[in-house]
């Protein structure tokens, strides 16, 4: 008998997540009712905000219980059906089928994925979840024009690498900061990115920044807050824009830092800050899917994935992921195709 192996929270983490807050276990594969579909995972992300949902303090979404399946997106395939909408073998993508073989999901939960855009892994990658959240809050939240500076944090990330990239398609000038020479090389010399700081050893940030940005930053794209986050707050420019994305440099924290020091920037440039979360453009994604297709098609939006093979592997390739460990679109392959 088939049975689904999943990995539970056992216990919430205090500071950086270890072993012991994960737990495999087995139990038999889910039957669907009426109006259901039984989903076998074949890929699945690991992303940042994943470790939010395993604390128990107030956020934009309910913590994930502890002895719950953790939450994550999935790309697999129906194997069984009880929603005349999906038949077996359809390939489907869903934001919150969890970390297990098999899910029960709804039509409210999974969308379809056309297998002749990408290879279906980008379904929880490029052309998934992190490609929307780049999509809409570059475009929509940024709102660069061409000639204008694009500043990007963690940008060889699978959500900062794919802002600069649309940046450049949009004829901006685009700089990134990673954590190595090794990803600074990867954004500057293939994906395009004008410019890159390694802000593990810039040293002086602010002043890596300014050289780096001297008509200053235009648009700032914020997924770590923190050091590097001070020094693009002081090198704005006159009526800047600022999409706070994610504070990937907080999330371990045990202790609430100091609060904002940076904001007499933020007014003496007349800029503005904005936080989003990407379900809020979800009636968009249709026109965002097609277009990113093609320009990934056209050679214009290149990405990378960094595979980890084995569910069980998940708890170690997500701890590594939050110490900057990986390297682009961080994806677990969970079975064969």
């Amino acid at each position: 008998m088939a049975v689904n192996r999943r990995i539970v929270l056992a216990s919430r983490p205090v500071g950086m997540p270890t072993a012991e807050n994960f737990r495999l276990e087995e139990e038999p594969v889910p039957e669907p009712r009426h109006g259901e579909v039984l989903v076998r995972a074949l890929w699945l992300s690991l992303d940042p905000y994943m470790r939010g949902r395993m604390s128990a303090g107030k956020s934009y979404a309910a913590p994930n219980p502890v002895g719950g399946v953790m939450t994550g997106g999935v790309c697999g395939r129906v194997e069984k059906s009880q929603d005349p909408a999906f038949q077996e073998g359809d390939i489907v993508q869903g934001f919150a089928l969890g970390w297990q073989d098999y899910a029960i999901a709804t039509s409210a939960q999974i969308r379809k994925v056309d297998p002749s855009l990408a290879p279906i892994s980008t379904s929880v990658g490029i052309l998934g979840m992190p490609g929307m959240t780049a999509y809409f809050g570059l475009l929509e939240v940024g709102r660069p024009v061409p000639g204008d500076t694009v500043l990007v944090s963690a940008a060889s990330g699978a959500v900062g690498a794919a802002v600069g990239q649309i940046a450049k398609i949009g004829g901006c000038r685009v700089v990134g900061t990673a954590g190595s020479d090794d990803k600074v090389d990867y954004i500057t010399k293939e994906l395009g990115f004008d410019a890159g700081i390694n802000y593990r050893t810039a040293g002086d940030l602010n002043a890596a920044v300014r050289e780096a940005c001297p008509d200053g930053v235009d648009v700032y794209f914020d997924n770590v807050g923190g050091p590097v986050t001070d020094a693009a707050f002081a090198n704005l420019a006159q009526w800047g824009r600022v999409a706070i994305c994610g504070q990937i440099s907080q999330y371990n924290n045990t202790e609430e830092g100091m609060g904002p020091r940076s904001l007499r920037h933020v007014l003496i440039n007349q800029a503005s800050v904005e936080g989003f979360l990407v379900f809020r453009f979800t009636q968009k994604y249709p026109i965002a899917l097609r277009r990113m297709a093609r320009w990934i098609k056209e050679g214009k939006l290149r990405y990378r994935e960094d595979v980890v093979e084995g569910l069980e592997r998940a708890p170690e390739a997500f701890m590594g992921l939050l110490q900057g460990k990986n390297f682009g679109k961080l994806v677990v392959k969970v079975a064969d195709e």
